[in-house]
C-alpha cells in the first residue's frame, strides 16, 4: 500500500480562500471539538459534525475528507493556540519568568477544555496521526527558554524533554482526575519543575 495515501486522507481537501469560507471551516473545527467533548469517541462522526456546525455533509466534505482530517486539524487549532500562549514566554526578558510563564501555558492547555485535551491526547498518539501532530519546535523553544532561565545548565536539551515528560505526566493525570484549580496545579507543577532544574544538570 502506498505510505502517502492515508496522509492525504489527514489534510484539508482545500484551503479557504474568503472570509466566508474561512469562518466556516473555523465553525466545522469548532463543532468537531464540540461534538467530541460531548459524545466522545463513539458519537464523533462527520455528520454529528456537520449537523452541530450547521452546514451540510457535502460542505464539510469540501474541506475535509474525513474524521481523521477533521480530527488532526483541531489538534493543529489547538497546538497553534498553545503555541501562541509560548511565543508570549519566548519574547519576555526573563529567564525564569518566561519558564513560569511556558508552565502556566501547559496547564491552561489541558484544564480549559479537559475532556477535550484528554481525548485529542490519545488521538495524537496514533500511528496515523503521530506524523502529522508532531511538535519538534515546541522542544526546541522550551530549550531555548531553559538555556535563559538556568544559562549554567549543562544539559538544556535534555532538561527540556525531561520537564515534557514530568509537565505532561503531571497535568494529564490531574486532568483525568477531573481537578479544576488550575492555581493548585500549576504551583505543584512549578515545584516540581524548578525543583528538578535546581538539582539536576548543572555545571
Amino acid at each position: 500500500m502506498n505510505e502517502r495515501t492515508p496522509k492525504k486522507g489527514l489534510r484539508p481537501r482545500k484551503a479557504p480562500s474568503q472570509p466566508r469560507s474561512e469562518e466556516t471551516v473555523a465553525a466545522i473545527i469548532e463543532a468537531a471539538a464540540q461534538v467530541l467533548e460531548a459524545e466522545g469517541f463513539d458519537g464523533f462522526n462527520t455528520n454529528a459534525v456537520a449537523a452541530r456546525a450547521g452546514v451540510s455533509i457535502g460542505s464539510l466534505y469540501q474541506y475535509f475528507p474525513g474524521k481523521d482530517a477533521l480530527t488532526v486539524a483541531l489538534i493543529r487549532r489547538e497546538m497553534k493556540r498553545f503555541y501562541d500562549d509560548v511565543a508570549i514566554a519566548l519574547a519576555m526578558h526573563n529567564g525564569e519568568d518566561a519558564l513560569t510563564y511556558l508552565l502556566g501555558a501547559a496547564v491552561r492547555q489541558q484544564l480549559q477544555r479537559p475532556r477535550l485535551a484528554r481525548l485529542l491526547d490519545i488521538e495524537e498518539g496514533r500511528p496515523a496521526l503521530r506524523d502529522e501532530v508532531a511538535k519538534p519546535e515546541l522542544e526546541q523553544m522550551t530549550t531555548e527558554i531553559i538555556k535563559r532561565a538556568i544559562p549554567q545548565h549543562a544539559s538544556p536539551e535534555v532538561a527540556a524533554a525531561d520537564l515534557f515528560a514530568m509537565v505532561r505526566g503531571i497535568v494529564d493525570a490531574a486532568g483525568e482526575r477531573g481537578e479544576t484549580d488550575m492555581a493548585y496545579l500549576e504551583y505543584r507543577v512549578r515545584a516540581a519543575v524548578f525543583g528538578y532544574l535546581a538539582n539536576t544538570g548543572t555545571a
